[in-house]
């Protein structure tokens, strides 16, 4: 006897079987030529019967069973993306965000120009009129009190005079700025939400993977709403910036490396994952000979805390020092041009807040105090104070100091203030600052204000 007492498991056709079969016919009625089924047959036929019966159980428990959605695919309640069709995965995620997504225009005051028809003989030079001077991208991720909220770059509504966004249907909305952080190149926006009904879903940075594939929505170079995608080829790249665009670099800014295009107007529009959740806000790209799909976007973790603060202040509260700084080594490049210049030339310099102001015209400062450093020989880097406001011209800090300690930490550079105060310090912290004034090593001990809205 077998161990299931049942003959299915034999090699062997039993006379109980045989009877079985001629009683129940019904149960396999198809016969060939009058012969019975062979259990050779039997097992075929339930065998592929039973592959039949997993199959359609699979299609029911993993998307292949709701009637009221396309065969293959499926959008949760949870918003995560379901089909058994690869190729079709970017194109449901990107359906479901680009709703949210705006072009943003950055319109600015352009003088008239004579026989423009704007101006008159009377009236030369004219009051002038906005125009656009710069288009980027958005993303809505909120809706509030009637207003919807968006998500763009600090460089896109830089300097603007006003500010439009244009919705998916080409519909242009005036937008109003709700605040804007240079750092890190963030901004929020808000519109009337009116007719809006879809915002785009926040995901998680944190989780992504190198080679995971992910999709660029935006405004490229004012064409309109467009689609790019790619792979991230690093989840974590710390790209040095020059916050004055003068060439030196004084900030570092986190970001998602990716290879898909990112081309001037996409700043400031989403990169999202396969499930259609907004992971990064695209921001730059190195744009070089030789260079090729590097693109980088900043971290949807990172960007967030920032969005928060800014449409709840305004502005990014941080704890502030209070002094406009050059670089010391920049000093010393730039006494070096001047000795290969002729006489009478000057170096066009400027200076970097270290507390994230606008920068400052220092040119003549650094050249009347040039000879009054007086540093010892073993001193090469640190940052000299151009002026000190705030809090640090309370401590007596001032022009020509040149800082080379924050709490018994070297600094060499502005880019290592800013990151250690930003990074280290809260608002009200004691800081310990040394610093070399006519050749003589000092410290001071003072707290730390806030830095409010740069406006």
């Amino acid at each position: 006897m077998s161990l299931f007492d049942d003959d299915f498991y034999s090699t062997k056709v039993s006379r109980r079987a045989a009877r079985e079969s001629k009683r129940e016919d019904f149960v396999f009625p198809y016969r060939s030529g009058g012969r019975k089924w062979s259990n050779v047959r039997i097992a075929f036929v339930s065998s592929f019967t039973s592959a039949i019966a997993a199959a359609l159980l699979f299609g029911v428990f993993f998307g292949g069973g709701d009637s009221t959605n396309s065969v293959g695919s499926a959008v949760t309640a949870s918003g995560v993306i379901q089909t058994d069709d690869p190729l079709e995965r970017p194109v449901q995620a990107s359906a479901k965000v680009r709703p949210a997504v705006v072009s943003i225009i950055n319109e600015q005051m352009f003088p008239f120009e004579i026989g423009s028809g704007g101006a008159s003989e009377d009236n030369a030079e004219g009051e002038g009129a906005l125009q656009e001077a710069g288009v980027g991208s958005g993303v809505i991720i909120d809706k509030k009190d009637g207003k919807a909220i968006i998500v763009t770059n600090y460089h896109v509504i830089d300097n603007a005079q006003a500010v439009k966004a244009v919705l998916m249907n080409g519909e242009k909305r005036e937008a109003r700025i709700v605040g804007k952080d240079q750092i890190t190149d963030l901004a929020v926006l808000e519109i009337d939400a009116k007719g809006i009904d879809v915002v785009a879903e926040i995901g998680d940075s944190s989780t992504l993977r190198a080679a995971e594939y992910v999709i660029a929505i935006g405004n490229p170079l004012g064409l309109g709403e467009s689609v790019s995608s790619g792979i991230i080829s690093k989840t974590r790249q710390i790209v040095p910036v020059s916050l004055n665009q003068d060439g030196v670099y004084d900030w570092e800014q986190e970001v998602i490396q990716i290879d898909a295009s990112i081309n001037q107007g996409n700043s400031g529009g989403p990169l999202i994952d396969l499930n259609g959740r907004v992971i990064g806000i695209n921001s730059m790209k190195i744009a070089d000979l030789g260079v090729e799909g590097i693109g980088f976007a900043i971290p949807i973790n990172n960007a967030m805390p920032i969005v928060e603060s800014l449409i709840k202040l305004g502005y990014v509260s941080r704890p502030y020092l209070g002094v406009y700084t050059m670089d010391l080594e920049q000093y010393w490049e730039q006494q070096g041009m001047e000795d290969a210049q002729p006489e009478g030339a000057a170096p066009d310099e400027k200076g970097a807040d270290a507390d994230g102001n606008a920068s400052k015209d220092d040119t003549d400062a650094v050249e009347d105090g040039a000879a009054e450093l007086n540093l010892p020989d073993e001193v090469y880097d640190g940052v000299i104070v151009l002026e000190a406001v705030g809090p640090a011209m309370d401590a007596g800090l001032a022009f020509n100091d040149v800082i080379v300690k924050l709490d018994r930490q070297i600094i060499g550079s502005t880019m290592e203030l800013r990151k250690y105060l930003y990074g280290k310090k809260k608002i009200g912290d004691e800081i310990e600052v040394t610093f070399y004034r006519d050749g003589e090593m000092k410290v001071t001990k003072f707290k730390l204000g806030e830095k409010e809205n740069e406006e």
